[in-house]
């Protein structure tokens, strides 16, 4: 072949290997909307952020976390479009485990922690876990609740 880099840079790319999150959860072409309602069977569309409201009367909302409840983040800084994440497990009373797809993009992370940061224990700002790093991430996330499953 005339150009090996070319030729290397697509076997990367189709083995995975140009992803440096590659090594990390389960790939998937799903974004958190269609995993969201896949796993919750909570039947809501639109952006991630727009759930919140699309939920009202017709499912529970809450300020605290349920398993299967979807923990719905609000628009922030680059993640425009908001997120959804199905929580898995109550850990303590301010942090839950998730399985969120395409915080990581392309992958599904199971049981992933979610801290609770708010001043007022409601849930409205949270910390959440950064696997590459295996620590907390940094970074503070405005959400709106939980949306519980009927």
């Amino acid at each position: 072949m005339r150009f090996p880099l070319l030729r290397f840079g697509l076997l990367a790319l189709l083995t995975g290997c140009a992803s440096p999150y590659a090594h990390y959860g389960t790939a998937t072409p799903l974004t958190c909307v269609p995993y969201a309602r896949k796993t919750s069977g909570i039947e809501l569309s639109g952006d991630a952020w727009q759930w919140w409201d699309e939920a009202d009367g017709r499912y529970p909302r809450a300020q605290s976390p349920a398993p299967g409840a979807i923990l719905v983040f609000k628009p922030h800084g680059s993640m425009t479009s908001g997120h959804l994440a199905v929580v898995t497990a109550l850990a303590t009373p301010r942090q839950i485990e998730v399985t969120q797809s395409n915080w990581l993009p392309h992958r599904i992370e199971h049981n992933q922690p979610i801290l609770d940061v708010s001043t007022r224990n409601d849930w409205t700002e949270v910390r959440v876990w950064f696997e590459p790093a295996h620590a907390m991430g940094r970074t503070i996330y405005p959400t709106y609740g939980f949306i519980l499953p009927q």
